[in-house]
């Protein structure tokens, strides 16, 4: 299982249309990281609705703060390793730092991803 990592509301100023395209891009790795064999998710598939559940009505919010990065930095006690995708983004940067924590590999392009 690799964590997608990217950026999500940097570089957006919280517009939807630019966060929009932040999740493409991450997504963008998703078929064929699948195709070599590995489980792809993005933090932000399960960390948006738990932070919806959790009360928040807005990125950023109180609620949204205390919920989005924690929930993938324990997402990825579960995961193998981080793809860490270009651009700017604290956020990426902090589950890449999470992942070497906790001794995980944290690839920086498909090309130095091994196959499953």
């Amino acid at each position: 299982m690799i964590l997608i990592a990217g950026p999500y509301r940097s570089g957006s100023a919280d517009d939807p249309d630019r966060i929009a395209r932040n999740v493409a891009a991450m997504e963008a790795f998703v078929e064929p990281l699948y195709h070599a064999g590995h489980l792809p998710l993005l933090g932000e598939w399960l960390a948006l609705p738990t932070a919806r559940l959790a009360g928040s009505s807005q990125a950023g919010d109180a609620v949204f703060e205390a919920v989005f990065h924690p929930h993938a930095q324990r997402l990825l006690a579960r995961c193998d390793a981080v793809l860490r995708i270009p651009g700017v983004s604290g956020g990426a940067e902090l589950m890449a730092a999470t992942a070497r924590r906790l001794g995980k590999p944290v690839y920086y392009s498909l090309a130095e991803v091994p196959p499953a």
